[in-house]
């Protein structure tokens, strides 16, 4: 809910000095349909339980409750984009993803549109869509959490980005230290 009121007031979170990329573009008609869809059933919901004012009262909370989850999820990945910073690239996705990549771990990038993700060793996809267009490739490792805090050593790394080309050519030169 705290990505809710940044994304009131126009902040994002953990840009700092860096450059963001924003990544929520290619989710959002799918969210707002969710949305549109939640709010068709509370109006629904609210008209066949109007003659139970308990039972109305309770799906109604529930259901605008939904309505604002929602909302706060498409809020959550539009001000925690990826970042660019001195040293380091931040892969992040909503609060579910925060991936720290060392610049000097970078072997390759490319902009690599890809629609289907098959789990494998050693690689990470952060799809938004079902779809990546950004890979890359590390030199070493880089440890990657889980939201169940699980570990796993990444190499090959794919997300989605709305201005791929501009981070693949960000990428592409050397950023100071």
């Amino acid at each position: 809910m705290a990505s809710l009121g940044l994304w009131l007031v126009r902040r994002t979170h953990g840009t700092g000095d860096g450059r963001a990329f924003g990544y929520a573009g290619g989710q959002a008609a799918m969210m707002s349909g969710l949305a549109f869809v939640c709010v068709v059933e509370t109006v629904a919901m609210s008209v066949l339980l109007a003659d139970w004012p308990v039972l109305h009262a309770v799906v109604l909370f529930l259901d605008v409750y939904t309505v604002v989850f929602v909302v706060a999820l498409h809020a959550a990945s539009v001000v925690r984009p990826h970042v660019l910073g001195p040293g380091v690239l931040r892969v992040r996705q909503a609060l579910h993803v925060d991936l720290r990549i060392p610049l000097e771990r970078i072997a390759s990038v490319r902009r690599e549109l890809r629609m289907t993700h098959e789990k494998a060793e050693g690689e990470l996809d952060v799809a938004v869509g079902s779809q990546t267009t950004v890979t890359v490739e590390l030199t070493e490792p880089v440890a990657h959490v889980t939201s169940f805090g699980r570990c796993h050593e990444v190499r090959v790394v794919r997300f989605h980005a709305d201005d791929a080309d501009g981070l693949v050519r960000a990428l592409a030169r050397p950023v100071p230290l």
